[in-house]
């Protein structure tokens, strides 16, 4: 089992930032790609940003510029600096992280979301 933990969502002003955490954990031999998805009310779960085990990023138009993704693979964490939020940019986000465990079997895992609401 892996298991996906978020943390520092909250509410925020327009323009405010926030920077959302994620740690990874369980039976893992390697995380290849980690990211970031969301899901605003009554809307499909969209792609946030990427990033590789070698520091490669993509990042979804909407965010560009503004989000930035990184990771420590050591730690097996990703992070989201979220800056000049807007209220479009609420939603519950979910981490994922895709990559092998321990018995070298395909993984993708999924956190339980954290929610971020932007005001304006």
């Amino acid at each position: 089992q892996v298991q996906l933990v978020e943390s520092g969502g909250g509410m925020v002003q327009a323009g405010g930032s926030l920077r959302l955490s994620c740690v990874a954990s369980g039976n893992i031999f390697i995380i290849n790609d980690m990211g970031w998805y969301r899901q605003a009310p009554g809307k499909q779960r969209e792609f946030v940003a990427t990033i590789s085990t070698g520091g490669g990023t993509n990042y979804a138009d909407s965010v560009k510029g503004r989000f930035a993704i990184s990771r420590d693979n050591a730690k097996n964490m990703v992070y989201l600096q979220m800056n000049n939020l807007k209220p479009e940019d609420t939603a519950a986000y979910y981490c994922n992280a895709v990559g092998l465990t321990a018995e070298y079997t395909g993984m993708r895992a999924w956190g339980q979301g954290t929610q971020v609401t932007v005001s304006s």
